[in-house]
């Protein structure tokens, strides 16, 4: 079992993370990148038209879009982003994003984290 906290992903190396994750007719694709419990990294490609229904998260999620136009509402409020654009959603606050285009996007939802008990 390794140790690294990063995955799916190659080491000491440049990387175009735009390329490390395939559109697919009619489909979101996605990579995760790292899973700790302060912090989770994934990359997705949607379809055009392709769409995450409302939700929250448990930590703020910013999304780098790095290909395409995003619709993204945040508890009513609609906005655009593309590539090049970032933007945070808030922890605990309904948002969802529709690909206004074939998509792509790094998202970091980044959490703080369970402490056990108080020394």
């Amino acid at each position: 079992m390794s140790d690294d906290l990063m995955k799916n992903i190659d080491m000491s190396r440049a990387v175009v993370m735009n390329e490390l994750v395939d559109y697919a007719p009619n489909q979101v694709v996605s990579r995760t990148l790292a899973t700790t419990p302060g912090v989770v990294i994934t990359l997705f490609a949607f379809d055009k038209g392709e769409e995450i229904s409302a939700h929250t998260a448990p930590g703020d999620a910013l999304v780098q879009v790095l290909d395409g136009r995003v619709r993204i509402d945040i508890n009513g409020t609609l906005l655009e982003a593309e590539a090049g654009e970032s933007v945070v959603m808030p922890k605990d606050v309904p948002h969802a994003l529709e690909a206004l285009t074939p998509f792509k996007m790094l998202l970091t939802v980044v959490k703080k984290p369970k402490t056990i008990g108080v020394l």
